[in-house]
């Protein structure tokens, strides 16, 4: 199998884990208790991605300088692009309650969480393809991850998308439309970063890891303690150290 279309069905299958959680968010009657724990368990799995695989591989490859730059750079970008969508009501996308606006409350927010969603899997993605760039496996670390934690995301998203009286419809086709825009950019991370210098690759990949950990504090973190506050550090600590486990395997 040419690596560029592996690289986008290993985006294709950390995607999908975000239509799964979808599904149970929409038809299942979960517990926000249980949601939140599980976002807090998502929510440990990324740092650990983002510490031990992505930020650690970048220092490795470009050294202390492409780490900082990219970083900063991304949690920038990110930060940028989260508020304008928060003005336009998605600003709690990824929360289960009632606090997502519905499209008779502030017209176009549909379309907002649709891009906010959006913007918060691409970054993942992108560095599940340039994994493969080294010559060697997919970073399988990174893939299970991504999709331990893109459950939960989708589980917790769709949740308050019903209860914003959303329709089954635009709920189903936004999650595999994002499902399938991660195994695209999972595909363009490796075919786009191809033959690149390892200080560029340092950079990028340290500019998603920037995005990712600013994305976790703005949309997952919030979601995990508004019902699970008592038992979320201890909860994303076990999160934590089972990405850290799976990485030392």
């Amino acid at each position: 199998m040419p690596e560029w279309l592996e690289a986008g069905l290993w985006g294709l299958l950390a995607g999908s884990a975000l239509l799964i959680g979808a599904v149970a968010g929409f038809f299942a009657r979960v517990p926000r208790r249980v949601i939140a724990s599980v976002m807090a368990f998502g929510a440990g799995v990324l740092l650990s991605a983002v510490s031990f695989e992505l930020i650690a591989e970048a220092h490795e490859q470009g050294g202390l300088a492409p780490v900082t730059i990219g970083a900063a750079v991304g949690a920038l970008a990110y930060t940028g692009a989260n508020v304008l969508l928060a003005r336009r009501g998605a600003r709690h996308r990824k929360r289960s309650g009632d606090e997502q606006p519905s499209e008779q409350e502030l017209p176009g927010s549909g379309s907002a969480i649709a891009v906010g969603a959006l913007l918060d899997g691409v970054p993942e993605s992108v560095v599940i393809g340039a994994s493969l760039l080294a010559g060697g496996p997919v970073s399988l670390v990174t893939v299970i991850a991504v999709f331990l934690s893109n459950v939960p995301e989708g589980l917790s998203s769709a949740a308050g998308m019903r209860q914003a009286g959303r329709t089954r419809r635009y709920v189903f086709l936004l999650w595999t439309a994002i499902a399938l825009v991660s195994g695209v950019a999972a595909l363009a991370g490796y075919a786009l970063l191809g033959g690149a210098p390892p200080e560029v690759l340092a950079t990028i990949t340290a500019l998603a890891a920037g995005a990712i950990l600013a994305m976790i504090t703005d949309t997952m973190v919030p979601e995990a303690f508004e019902d699970a506050h008592l038992l979320v550090g201890l909860i994303t600590v076990l999160g934590f150290l089972t990405a850290f486990a799976l990485s030392h395997a």
